[in-house]
C-alpha cells in the first residue's frame, strides 16, 4: 500500500527546515548507500548527527506522532531519524530496493526498514525532473507532490528519483519498523481502521456495531503486534 500524507509540515515548518537547510554544510549522499545503491545515487545528503539534522528530525517526528493517517497506516514501533537530501541539476537515484535493516549513529538503535517515507520540501514548480517513481512491474507511477507533502509505502518497493534538469528538489527520508511486521495484516488493518472511523462517525461510539468493530480492531492488532 502506498499512502499519500497531505500536509504533514505546515507551510511554516517547511520555511524552518528550508531557512535552517541552506546554511547547512552537505556532503555526498554515497554515505548511506548500500553497495549496490551507491553506485545508482548521485545527490547530497546532510551528515546524520549534525545539530540540524537532529533539529529538524524533531520537527518531524512530533508532525508524525501527531498525524492520525500516518499513526494508522503505519503503526510505528520505530521511527528512524529523519535524514535530508538534495538533488542538483543532473542529480537523480537510479532504481533500487532500500537496505532491509539500518543502524542510526545517532541513536545506536538497530530498524528492520518496513516501511519507506519521502517528505518533499520543495514545491513542483522550483524544479524539473526529480520525480519518484515506483516499478509495479507493468508501467513506472510518478509521485510529485507539494512541499510539506509525503508518501509512505513498502519498502520493498522498486523505485528511482529521476534525474533532475532544472532548480532544486530537497526532501526529508527515513524508515519505519512497523509493530505489524507483514504488509497484507498491516493493510487489512489500515482499512479496518478506516471503516471503524466510518462506522462511528455515522453510527456513534455507543452503538453495537461501533463498538464490535473497535474491539475486533484491537484484538487483532494484540494478535499480530510484536512482543
Amino acid at each position: 500500500m502506498m499512502l499519500h500524507i497531505r500536509g504533514l509540515l505546515t507551510p511554516d515548518h517547511v520555511r524552518h527546515c528550508r531557512d535552517i537547510l541552506r546554511d547547512a554544510t552537505w556532503v555526498d549522499g554515497c554515505v548511506t548507500a548500500g553497495e549496490q545503491s551507491s553506485v545508482a545515487k548521485h545527490n547530497l545528503q546532510l551528515p546524520e548527527d549534525t545539530p540540524q539534522a537532529k533539529a529538524l528530525g524533531e520537527v518531524i517526528l512530533k508532525a508524525l506522532a501527531g498525524n492520525a493517517h500516518f499513526m494508522s497506516a503505519a503503526l510505528p514501533l520505530k521511527v528512524y531519524p529523519p535524514l535530508f537530501n538534495r538533488y542538483g541539476e543532473g542529480m537523480g537515484f537510479g532504481d533500487h530496493i532500500d537496505n532491509a535493516i539500518r543502524i542510526s549513529p545517532v541513536t545506536g538503535g538497530r530498524y528492520r526498514t518496513d516501511l519507506s517515507c519521502t517528505l518533499f520540501l520543495s514545491d513542483p514548480d522550483d524544479y524539473d525532473g526529480g520525480e519518484l517513481l515506483f516499478e509495479d512491474g507493468v508501467s513506472a507511477r510518478p509521485i510529485k507532490l507539494p512541499a510539506g507533502d509525503m508518501i509512505l509505502y513498502p519498502a520493498t518497493t522498486v523505485h528511482r528519483v529521476e534525474p533532475i534538469t532544472r532548480g532544486e528538489r530537497w526532501a526529508s527520508f527515513f524508515w519505519v519498523q512497523s509493530m505489524v511486521a507483514d504488509l497484507g495484516r498491516r493493510e487489512l488493518l489500515y482499512r479496518l481502521d478506516q471503516a471503524v472511523a466510518a462506522t462511528r462517525q455515522d453510527l456513534g461510539d455507543g452503538h453495537a456495531a461501533s463498538v464490535s468493530l473497535v474491539g475486533v480492531y484491537h484484538n487483532l492488532v494484540r494478535m499480530w503486534a510484536e512482543r
